[in-house]
């Protein structure tokens, strides 16, 4: 297989770990744990992996040779560092028994259920340390959440005599290797269930997870490609750029760019719902910025985008949920229908507020918030083009400025959504650190015989040395949302805190930077070079910690 030279470079980087995880391992633990809501139901929902306690490790007195093999799944969007969070197992449970197995499931959890895997050696892993991309065994979005599913799971496990399986994933698949660990503990197959926490989409955080991994490199990657478009439109000077980033759920990766770029505008989506913004409403604040700027000459700029915004419009998220219903309960008759048809039968079974929200959006919108849901019952708003609809409607507004002499500028719009470009990147040396401990903590809570826990490591903003590592029961993150019509057991997702460190140092000088050309080009990631270069974390996770 020919590489580039880089890769072959980085393939000789050896990510460091924290402190416990160097020698011999033992574990510390702390208070019985519950769920961040619905504590009643959580604990009725899963009766054997509830309350269990916090675990941190710490240095031991002597080596464990503990012999067990291990199944790993890659599951839901590729994050970069995905490949190093299997390196790390492999190491450490190769490190604890020589006779240990590594069994990679196929395309996700799919290859659980149609037993697609192969045996994870030295010579396959050693070719993927510090890549990006979820290549070495691919991932897949299909849902563990059916009893068929689990046993088809379970006979492979027993015919590979898997003793646990380590599902690496975000908020939704680590809420179904939840379930996976209660259904395994509850029938007492001894068969363990380790999770990992993937996103790039930063949601998967709270008081034990620092972030997610792939947050980072991604960020990183796209505040890069976000510069270079500011440098671009500073030189120009005719453009106003609309940069949509990915962040279905939640703003954090368009903060993180703002907080690494500087742009004149970014939206933040938790800010538009907590101000009960109507889209209108969002599309005058930008044509403010776009005017004043235009009094100064400056007919160009660059506006950062939510993937998700749409869904935080509040008018238009109450008709997302109703729609989300109506398409669970009769989506088969209406599947079939024309566009025409489908129109006019869902303002006919909307509510009154929700069918007067739909019939005011631009057609084709009204037609994407309508098309097919994700696997997990959502609306898939990255088929959305909200950067497309924002300079449209900016267009349209300016134009009747101009009329009323409200606007003397020109305006000329260019659109942008980075997603995949970032999801696959070759990770950061922070990232690629930071998996590599995981999967190390994955393989010693597997070690020290735990189930339905997630492997953490915390105090990252620290030197890698200084690290803390251990685990935190899946049940604790929980709470009980409306998912597909149903009430469901889910991982909370976290939101941009307004009232927290990163969002008030952005809201401390946008205004400035509305006005003004601040713009900052970070260059791309560099993995060779001076620490604070090289090693530095997300400026949120800078702030959260400071």
């Amino acid at each position: 297989m020919k590489t580039s030279v880089l890769q072959q470079a980085r393939a000789n980087y050896q990510p460091k770990l924290p402190k416990a995880l160097l020698g011999a391992v033992k574990v510390k633990e702390g208070q019985p744990t519950q769920s961040v809501d619905n504590q009643e139901e959580i604990k009725k929902l899963f009766p054997n992996t509830y309350g269990m306690p916090l675990v941190e490790f710490v240095p031991g007195e002597e080596a464990q040779d503990k012999q067990f093999n291990v199944g790993v799944i890659l599951s839901g969007g590729q994050a970069p560092g995905g490949h190093n969070v299997i390196t790390g197992l492999f190491d450490t449970i190769k490190k604890l028994n020589p006779e240990n197995k590594l069994f990679g499931f196929i395309l996700g959890p799919g290859g659980l259920v149609d037993h697609n895997y192969k045996e994870l050696t030295a010579d396959i892993i050693d070719d993927y340390r510090n890549t990006g991309g979820f290549d070495m065994i691919g991932s897949g979005r299909t849902k563990l959440e059916k009893v068929e599913q689990f046993e088809k799971g379970l006979e492979i496990i027993r015919e590979l005599n898997i003793n646990a399986l380590v599902i690496i994933g975000g908020d939704d698949s680590n809420t179904n290797a939840c379930v996976l660990a209660e259904y395994y503990a509850a029938k007492n197959t001894g068969v363990q269930v380790i999770g990992c926490p993937k996103t790039i989409d930063g949601d998967l955080k709270n008081d034990q997870i620092e972030t997610s991994f792939g947050f980072d490199t991604a960020t990183k990657t796209y505040s890069e490609l976000i510069g270079n478009i500011e440098r671009d439109c500073n030189s120009a000077r005719k453009y106003w750029h609309f940069i949509k980033v990915m962040g279905r759920s939640a703003s954090h990766i368009a903060l993180e760019c703002a907080l690494q770029c500087q742009p004149n505008v970014c939206i933040i989506s938790e800010e538009v719902q907590q101000k009960d913004m109507t889209l209108n409403q969002v599309v005058d604040n930008l044509c403010q910025v776009i005017a004043r700027r235009a009094e100064d000459g400056n007919n160009f700029g660059t506006v950062i985008v939510p993937e998700g915004l749409i869904e935080f419009i509040p008018a238009i998220g109450r008709l997302i949920q109703e729609l989300n219903d109506l398409l669970a309960q009769h989506g088969s008759e209406y599947k079939d229908l024309d566009k025409k048809a489908q129109r006019e039968y869902i303002i006919q079974h909307l509510s009154k507020e929700n069918a007067e929200t739909f019939v005011t959006l631009p057609e084709d919108v009204a037609q994407q918030l309508s098309l097919d849901r994700d696997p997990h019952g959502n609306v898939q708003v990255s088929l959305i083009e909200t950067e497309k609809l924002l300079s449209a409607m900016c267009e349209a507004r300016l134009e009747e400025w101009k009329k009323e002499g409200k606007f003397v500028g020109k305006f000329a719009a260019q659109h942008h959504f980075f997603g995949y470009e970032g999801r696959c990147a070759a990770p950061s040396n922070y990232d690629a650190d930071y998996c590599y401990a995981l999967g190390a903590s994955a393989a010693q809570l597997i070690a020290s015989g735990k189930t339905g826990y997630m492997a953490i490591v915390k105090n990252t903003t620290a030197p890698a040395d200084q690290w803390v590592a251990g685990g935190v029961p899946i049940t604790m993150m929980m709470n009980m949302e409306r998912r597909n019509g149903e009430m469901k057991p889910v991982i909370r997702k976290a939101l941009v805190e307004l009232d927290g460190k990163p969002f008030k140092a952005f809201a401390a000088v946008r205004d400035v930077w509305a006005r003004e050309t601040a713009y900052v080009y970070p260059g791309p990631i560099q993995y060779w070079g001076p620490t604070e270069v090289c090693d530095n974390p997300t400026l949120t996770l800078t702030y959260e910690k400071q």
